[in-house]
């Protein structure tokens, strides 16, 4: 089961907006989430986001950079921007958003 979280066993039932980008030269590439109104916000501070955790069979990927956003001083939306640095990372991200897709009926548009 391919699952994301801001918290430790906390899952995040928001489904994000996820760009990707990749370069044409080399195997570099990055991954930005946006979720907007996520769970983890209406906890009102109760559990705070210690970075964003994409989970499935293979294991866990951490991405530390997460920032919020906010409007009119209220927590809005959260972003996380993984960085791919290899091939390998690429292929391990493509295979957990593969089945984080599946069990969500997401589908992949191009821009």
């Amino acid at each position: 089961m391919a699952k994301i979280q801001f918290a430790r066993d906390v899952e995040e039932t928001v489904v994000p907006d996820v760009r990707l980008t990749r370069a044409k030269v080399g195997d570099s590439g990055t991954a930005t989430f946006t979720f907007t109104n996520p769970d983890i916000l209406a906890q009102d501070g109760k559990i705070e986001p210690t970075g964003l955790y994409l989970i499935d069979e293979e294991g866990e990927i951490v991405i530390r950079n997460v920032q919020g956003k906010f409007v009119n001083g209220k927590p809005e939306s959260l972003e996380a921007v993984y960085v791919m640095q290899s091939q390998k990372e690429w292929d391990r991200f493509m295979r957990f958003m593969n089945r984080y897709a599946e069990e969500n009926g997401l589908g992949l548009s191009k821009s």
